[in-house]
């Protein structure tokens, strides 16, 4: 007589292959973000540095430009799941072959994985930056810094962390079939250098030389007005409402650091943007003008932080 299949046992297994009966698996929140990147995590270097920006090309390669350095801006960082903004001290350069040597994006890849896992440095992103991201670059980034951002849209990034006991260093960096583009950063906190000047001020300075110099505050590398410099705006209006013959010009100003196309640009956004706020506060449009004029029209040296400052100004001419 054959022996009965053990209907019991092939049922379960059968059970079990199709889900039947399984505990209902447990569904990802599409909406959930991937935890935030953070720098204390990087393991603290005090491997010996020297001057900023810190690190020498290999031999065989340069500057395809003159390398650029903003005693202040930010730059934004791909961590491998989202942009991370980064405020202090930049350096941007694109990189190319000299002497005749024929580019090697993997020979310049190597030299600067080598020189900054030396510095303590932390790899913490390296492969293409989606579409949907680059595409959200804000225009002060994606052209007033494209020596330092480098070909984003078709080339892998690599970004590094370097933490240091008092600070971090933060590097960009994109080989490309043909060239290569890096940008350094060093964190520095922000000093505030504008100061408000009252409507009495104004008007005596007015009167005085015909000019007033007053310091907005402005987003680093952008035209938008911080909060802060609400009273100083609110001055100025004040000093065209009490004479109403008064007409200004409005002249916005940088320091000589950044290419002299991106500074015209930026300092004539600013000057617009302040005289945006007064005719929002009522000052009618015809007493008033706007132009950028970059760094063309220095006060002090460009060679230090304190002449920088003082050339990154907007003025209010009498007209």
């Amino acid at each position: 007589m054959r022996a009965l299949k053990p209907v019991g046992i092939l049922l379960a297994l059968a059970c079990a292959a199709s889900g039947i009966g399984a505990a209902p698996a447990r569904a990802q929140d599409p909406a959930a973000a991937p935890p935030a990147f953070a720098p204390d995590a990087v393991p603290v270097s005090e491997a010996p540095l020297g001057r900023f920006p810190y690190f020498a090309l290999p031999d065989g390669y340069q500057p395809l430009n003159p390398p650029e350095t903003r005693e202040f801006g930010h730059f934004l960082f791909w961590t491998g799941t989202a942009l991370h903004e980064v405020e202090g001290r930049v350096f941007l350069s694109l990189i190319g072959p000299r002497d005749g040597k024929t580019f090697s994006a993997y020979e310049l890849r190597k030299n600067v994985e080598a020189v900054l896992t030396q510095a303590g440095g932390r790899k913490i992103a390296d492969g293409q930056i989606p579409a949907s991201v680059t595409e959200t670059l804000p225009e002060d980034i994606r052209v007033g810094m494209y020596e330092g951002l480098g070909n984003v849209y078709g080339a892998p990034a690599q970004t590094w962390v370097i933490r240091r006991p008092d600070r971090q260093i933060w590097v960009h960096f994109v080989p490309d079939s043909n060239g290569a583009a890096w940008t350094i950063l060093e964190t520095r906190p922000f000093v505030q250098t504008a100061a408000l000047l009252p409507a009495e001020q104004l008007k005596q300075d007015l009167d005085r030389t015909g000019k007033a110099v007053i310091r907005v505050n402005f987003a680093t590398d952008r035209t938008e007005i911080l909060p802060a410099s609400a009273p100083q705006i609110d001055a100025v209006a004040a000093l065209l409402r009490t004479d109403p013959g008064l007409r200004l010009a409005i002249n916005g100003h940088t320091d000589g650091t950044g290419a002299a196309a991106h500074n015209r640009t930026l300092s004539d956004g600013r000057a617009k943007a302040v005289m945006a706020k007064l005719v929002a506060a009522g000052i009618a449009r015809d007493r008033l003008r706007a132009q950028g004029f970059g760094a063309a029209s220095p006060v002090a040296a460009n060679d230090g932080e304190a002449g920088r400052a003082q050339n990154r100004r907007v003025e209010l001419v009498r007209f």
